[in-house]
């Protein structure tokens, strides 16, 4: 493990860029660039198309460390260039920013409503090529609560924790994502079991380092003991639907707490931009989380 790396990642100042929209969130996320369906014709054009943007925004003036602490990559980009560098390097060695992979393979179908990470073939060899070949620092896995259920959200937490182990023992630092669905019609009670077996699973572990990445909840500060448990680096929020505006005035509410948005960090971003009007839409953006984070 860098330990630079933990460190900038364990007390600075700033938030997480989510740059890691997968093949099955990539055709929404082109689309909201400004890309029609007919702008590719299968997936290798669509992961060019998507790994373009990708780097407009890696390679802006205005994505910068001094906003931004990491950003997690899909296992495509990993393996890509930036600038003749492969991504992660340009991450950290270019912008001082910390690269963290993707790699949950999506969702299983919902069951005792939650929806389960599909299997990982291949975890162990990805998680050695990332740290051997593209010094990648953590990993990101994500699942959904879709409602209030013990047996679900238990699985859901027990999922998280036996693959973020797992992840540690490659050196790297897990962050683990059990989302809660924002449209739960009980979606303060499912943050709230959520924390009380998260608190559980942490009172479990050895010396093993991990982070969350977690819907904002509804009870504000919900989440102020899990920030404060030494077995944790960070707790950071996925904007999960909510729009910039929502999304940072909600997360000014939980102390501590950092933003790690995807959609609510690239929505005013669009491929017919001048480079002058697409940098200044990343740094408002940035300006904006940031301020959010630091609160």
């Amino acid at each position: 493990m860098n330990q630079k790396q933990f460190d900038r990642m364990h007390t600075g100042k700033g938030f997480i860029a989510a740059l890691d929209q997968s093949g099955g969130s990539t055709p929404k996320a082109l689309r909201a660039y400004g890309l029609s369906d007919d702008a590719w014709h299968n997936d290798d054009e669509m992961f060019d198309l998507v790994h373009q943007m990708r780097t407009r925004i890696m390679t802006s003036p205005s994505f910068t460390s001094d906003r931004i602490l990491a950003a997690i990559l899909f296992e495509n980009t990993m393996d890509r260039k930036v600038e003749g560098q492969y991504t992660a390097d340009y991450l950290w060695n270019t912008k001082g920013i910390i690269p963290i992979l993707k790699i949950d393979k999506g969702l299983k179908d919902e069951e005792n409503h939650v929806r389960l990470m599909k299997p990982i073939p291949g975890l162990d060899a990805t998680l050695e090529h990332a740290v051997k070949d593209r010094h990648i620092f953590g990993t990101k896995e994500r699942s959904v609560i879709l409602d209030y259920d013990e047996k679900g959200i238990a699985a859901i937490v027990d999922q998280q924790f036996e693959l973020g182990m797992k992840v540690c023992a490659h050196g790297l630092v897990p962050i683990l994502e059990p989302e809660v669905d924002i449209h739960s019609p009980h979606k303060a009670e499912c943050e709230k079991l959520l924390h009380d077996l998260i608190m559980k699973k942490l009172g479990t572990l050895g010396d093993e380092k991990i982070m969350f990445k977690l819907t904002i909840p509804t009870q504000a500060d919900l989440y102020t003991d899990v920030i404060a448990d030494p077995h944790v680096v960070r707790v950071v929020a996925l904007s999960g639907g909510y729009s910039q505006k929502e999304a940072c005035e909600l997360l000014k509410q939980n102390h501590g707490m950092i933003a790690s948005f995807s959609r609510a960090f690239a929505q005013n971003l669009r491929y017919n931009q001048t480079d002058a009007e697409f940098d200044a839409e990343v740094k408002k953006a940035a300006d904006l989380i940031y301020d959010a984070s630091i609160s």
